[in-house]
């Protein structure tokens, strides 16, 4: 019998910040597991151990919404209708059929079809925005403003993406199109100051289809992500192995942005 998961896991919080993790998940249906070459079932572009870095939440009063399902099943960071979200750049599709090094992800002849796509997006895309787009809604009600924390992470070196290495903590907020200024430089500034790491605002990564669609500070809704180079938390080959002592280092940073963004909210409030 096939095993039914749901579509996310949620806890509402107690403040007015939300973190997403839309590529933490790993399960994969067995119907879509049976179409999918060996390689792509160690699911190697998956956003590993985010949630277990991001540990300390709880302690600050988010809410958290996160993948169960892979990435490659549909990824919740596209756009539904496959509009490509970086124009004249490489990137996946809504459904991805290559990985990250443009390897297959599919055995011969059995990619997704339309209506494929489109079950796939209406059983796992749209409940997971549904309810992004609930809580934020909820949030802003209960607080005045809302502030959506879109957490991910990647390979530090990707040549399909980027050149050379990618810097530690890529910020990313629509160009400035997605959260308020201030917001984002209060961010960086907490980012810069980390000792250790580097950081970017506004880089290779802007911000993917959940920054874009749901920062509307304009409308006191404030978005921003965060791509983690892996190479700051885990070992990144297979089989990517969750690094204690280095996401020990690495948490006090996460901490501190994500308290300057609950800070920068309670003064914007004053």
């Amino acid at each position: 019998m096939a095993v039914t998961v749901a579509p996310f896991l949620f806890r509402a919080g107690r403040t007015p910040l939300l973190v997403s993790m839309p590529h933490v998940g790993t399960h994969v249906p067995e119907d879509i597991a049976a179409a999918l070459t060996e390689e792509a079932l160690a699911l190697p572009d998956t956003d590993w151990h985010v949630d277990r870095l991001y540990d300390f939440l709880d302690d600050l009063g988010a809410s958290i919404i996160a993948a169960t399902h892979s990435r490659y099943v549909v990824d919740l960071n596209r756009a539904p209708d496959g509009s490509d979200l970086y124009p004249g750049q490489d990137t996946t599709e809504l459904c991805p059929t290559s990985g990250f090094f443009r390897e297959p992800l599919y055995r011969e002849a059995r990619l997704p079809d339309q209506d494929e796509i489109a079950r796939r997006v209406s059983a796992r895309w749209q409940p997971y925005h549904t309810a992004l787009a609930a809580e934020l809604e909820r949030l802003k009600a209960m607080h005045g403003v809302a502030l959506l924390w879109d957490a991910h992470s990647i390979a530090s070196e990707v040549p399909r993406f980027f050149s050379g290495r990618l810097p530690d903590l890529n910020l990313g907020t629509n160009r400035g199109a997605s959260c308020d200024p201030d917001l984002a430089n209060s961010v960086l500034s907490v980012a810069e100051a980390a000792p250790g790491y580097s950081a970017v605002l506004d880089g290779r990564f802007t911000g993917g289809y959940i920054t874009r669609h749901y920062g509307r500070p304009a409308e006191g809704v404030h978005a921003i992500q965060l791509e983690l180079s892996q190479r700051t938390y885990m070992a990144e080959g297979a089989p990517f192995t969750f690094r204690d002592d280095l996401a020990a280092a690495l948490r006090p940073a996460l901490r501190a942005m994500l308290e300057a963004v609950l800070d920068w909210a309670r003064k914007s409030r004053a």
